[in-house]
């Protein structure tokens, strides 16, 4: 199965081992929640599979490699303890607290999260000593005397041994205590992923043309040649970095992530004709609408691989627009049921505004601290909480200025985040209607058309946008896709999130 298909199968298992029985306990008891394995080579996302799961189940998550661990720090350290059985006081050998259990202990405490996931990575890869301890938390979820705390599913990883000289292949009784799920190199998966995570337009048009070079593994007489989807997704965030600071992205920077020099010599030279269209096409002022007229002209004239790359231009540009928008309406969904409690608090005759928005204050820069340390904090929540944060400062500055702090100086400082709200969606609104205008004129109803949709449709936050605001030309474009209720205008929106009484 491919990484996304794998992801969905831990999930529906998470979900399953999560689900509670009439008297609240879990309905399949701990000792028979069998670990999962995810068997596959290296680079290809399973930990950051396993990361995603956690943020969107919102449960803890503690992740540990087995590479540097002797039986010892697994284990716990011996101690002698003192105990009494029949009158009589024995010496006892007892074990400390294993390092990986107490971690999980420590994020119940830092977070609160009491369910989550402790993944163990490359436990085939275990030293010898090890072996029969793992073998024993397989089964048990237990290394030494202590177990991993009810409500903590454990996941585990592994490559096969023709990746990796120092794994070895289980037995029997291993693979009979484990969920075993293989996981295969998958381009198209890839890319979904790729495209809602915003890695970078030259790597994904690159790999339509060059799908063989997604994932390669090669014996030569100089060693292993090598390219992994990790590979690409990190080589994606150093030319973004790149870029941002006009540092020169070549052939010695695409070595140190994509180590087979032959590819990587291609991919510079496809690089700098990337960076070549993107100058000529001026795709920022495709969508601020003030591009000429002969830039639809080059385009229609232009070879094919060519226009894949100006729809991977578009396509790059458009999305991180609408990702900004919605990230804006997540962070005023965020606030305003925090404002609104605060309303209700205030007119019943509660604590006064300034105590009320430094609690709140407090509150958001709490969950902060704990999402973040959990490994929970998504982009969307990172977003929400800052803005929060932000807007709640405003206030108390205005409050600051008159020496009072009104619920009404509040209102002022969320109106502020609502007016910026609303020019978020509007230049939104507007870039998609200009980009798919721009695509039609050039492109007809041709590939590119589709792949530029299809593009759209795999991002989740142009597809959140769209359905939240809707669009003419994307869903003439797109008519097989039904989405039921695409969402109020904005006016009706922005008026769902107002602060009056109702």
């Amino acid at each position: 199965m491919d990484i996304q298909q794998a992801k969905q199968q831990i999930k529906y298992t998470m979900q399953a081992y999560f689900a509670k029985d009439e008297f609240g306990g879990y309905a399949l008891p701990p000792q028979r929640q069998r670990p999962i394995f995810l068997l596959g080579a290296p680079g290809i996302g399973k930990t950051a599979i396993v990361e995603q799961i956690a943020q969107e189940l919102e449960v803890g998550f503690v992740s540990y490699s087995m590479t540097h661990h002797t039986r010892q720090s697994a284990l716990g350290l011996p101690f002698i303890a003192q105990k009494e059985y029949g009158g009589k006081t024995y010496d006892v050998s007892e074990y400390t607290m294993s390092e990986i259990i107490a971690a999980v202990y420590d994020a119940i405490e830092q977070t609160g999260h009491r369910e989550g996931i402790l993944f163990l990575d490359e436990i085939n890869c275990v030293s010898e000593t090890l072996t029969p301890a793992m073998l024993q938390f397989l089964q048990y979820k237990v290394f030494g005397r202590h177990k991993v705390p009810e409500g903590w599913i454990v996941v585990t990883a592994g490559n096969p041994p023709e990746y990796n000289r120092t794994a070895r292949d289980f037995d029997l009784a291993t693979w009979d205590r484990l969920k075993r799920l293989d996981v295969e190199p998958d381009f198209q998966a890839w890319r979904d992923y790729a495209l809602g995570h915003g890695v970078h337009p030259a790597v994904i048009t690159y790999l339509d043309v060059e799908q063989d070079h997604f994932y390669h593994l090669e014996t030569t007489p100089d060693g292993k040649e090598f390219v992994t989807a990790r590979g690409w997704d990190e080589l994606s965030s150093a030319i973004r970095l790149y870029e941002a600071q006009d540092l020169p992205v070549d052939e010695v920077l695409i070595g140190q992530y994509v180590q087979a020099p032959q590819i990587a010599k291609r991919f510079a030279v496809y690089y700098d004709l990337f960076t070549k269209y993107r100058a000529d096409y001026q795709v920022d002022r495709v969508l601020a609408g003030t591009a000429g007229p002969e830039v639809v002209e080059r385009a229609q004239a232009a070879p094919f691989d060519e226009r894949i790359s100006v729809v991977g231009l578009l396509s790059d540009a458009l999305a991180g627009v609408l990702r900004e928008a919605v990230l804006e309406e997540g962070a005023v969904e965020f606030a305003h049921p925090r404002l609104a409690a605060m309303r209700d608090k205030l007119d019943a005759g509660g604590a006064d505004a300034a105590e009320e928005v430094r609690a709140q204050e407090a509150d958001v820069r709490r969950l902060l601290r704990t999402d973040r340390a959990s490994g929970l904090l998504s982009e969307q929540k990172y977003r929400s909480y800052e803005r929060a944060i932000d807007m709640l400062q405003q206030a108390q500055h205005l409050g600051a200025q008159t020496g009072a702090l009104t619920f009404d100086q509040v209102k002022e400082a969320f109106s502020k985040m609502l007016g910026g709200l609303e020019s978020r969606v509007e230049q939104g609104e507007q870039a998609l209607d200009r980009a798919l205008a721009f695509a039609e004129q050039a492109f007809g109803e041709g590939q590119e058309m589709l792949l530029l949709i299809t593009d759209l449709s795999a991002n989740r936050y142009s597809m959140a946008f769209v359905n939240a605001h809707g669009s003419e030309r994307f869903f003439k474009h797109n008519s097989a896709l039904l989405f039921g209720d695409r969402g109020a205008d904005l006016a009706a929106r922005i008026k769902q999130t107002a602060l009056d009484e109702e």
